[in-house]
C-alpha cells in the first residue's frame, strides 16, 4: 500500500494527509520522528524531513512541496487547485503564507518550543520565543478573518490547498491549546467548517502519548 511517513503535529505532514484523504487515496500512515535521523529514512530523504510519500511501485516523493505538487499532478480528478492560472496563483500565495510565514512567525515559536523540544529532548522552551508566537498569531487570525469575510473559502469560491495549509497550521496550534478563538469568530467559523470535512477527521483523532490535546480539539462544535 501507499505509505506516508509523517509526524502528527507537523503542518506539511498534515497537508499531505488531508490531500490524500480529499483525493480518496488510501495510505498507511507511519509516524517518523525526524530528530532521530534514522538511516533508512535518510536514504529516502537525505534532508531528514517529513513528509515522505512512497507509492505502491516504490516511487519516493520527499518533502512537503514535492508531495503537494505530485498529488495534484498525479491525481487530478479531485483538484485542490483551480484551473485558471490567476486563481491557482492566489491559492499558492495563501498556502505559501501559512506554510512559510506562519511557520516562522508562529508555529516555530509555539509548537516548536512547547512540543517539539519536549518530544525530542532538546531542552526547555525559550520564553521570549513563546511570547513572540502568542503575539504574532493574532495578526494571522485577523488575516484569515479578512479573507473569510470576503470569500466563501480563503482563496476563492471553492475549498482548496489554501484552506488546507491554513487549517493544518491552526490545528497544530490548537493541539497545544494556543489559538485564541474568541478573538476571531470569523476564523473560528471557517475552521469549524474545515473540522467537519471527513478528510480532517483523522487529524482530530491524533493523540501523542504524554501530550494530550485539550478537550475541545476534536469537538466539531468547539
Amino acid at each position: 500500500m501507499r505509505t506516508l511517513y509523517h509526524h502528527p503535529i507537523h503542518a506539511p505532514s498534515r497537508v499531505a494527509r488531508v490531500m490524500l484523504a480529499e483525493k480518496g487515496l488510501p495510505f498507511e500512515p507511519v509516524i517518523e520522528r525526524p530528530w532521530e535521523r534514522r538511516a533508512d529514512f535518510l536514504r529516502m530523504n537525505p534532508s531528514g524531513e517529513v513528509p515522505v510519500l512512497v507509492e505502491e511501485d516504490g516511487t519516493v516523493i520527499a518533502g512537503g512541496l514535492a508531495v503537494v505538487e505530485y498529488l495534484e499532478e498525479a491525481y487530478p480528478d479531485t483538484p485542490l487547485l483551480p484551473r485558471e492560472v490567476a486563481a491557482r496563483a492566489e491559492v499558492r500565495r495563501i498556502a505559501d503564507w501559512f506554510l512559510h510565514k506562519f511557520e516562522r512567525e508562529v508555529a516555530e515559536n509555539l509548537v516548536g518550543e512547547k512540543l517539539t523540544k519536549r518530544l525530542s529532548g532538546q531542552g526547555h522552551p525559550f520564553a521570549p520565543a513563546i511570547r513572540a508566537g502568542l503575539a504574532n498569531i493574532t495578526y494571522h487570525l485577523d488575516y484569515i478573518a479578512f479573507l473569510s469575510e470576503r470569500r466563501p473559502w480563503l482563496a476563492g469560491p471553492v475549498f482548496s490547498l489554501a484552506d488546507i495549509a491554513a487549517a493544518a497550521q491552526l490545528s497544530c496550534l490548537d493541539y497545544i491549546d494556543n489559538v485564541p478563538w474568541d478573538r476571531s469568530p470569523e476564523t473560528k467559523d471557517w475552521y469549524a467548517r474545515i473540522k467537519s470535512r471527513p478528510s480532517f477527521r483523522a487529524l482530530l483523532s491524533d493523540n501523542i502519548t504524554g501530550c494530550p490535546p485539550p478537550k475541545h480539539y476534536s469537538d466539531l462544535d468547539f
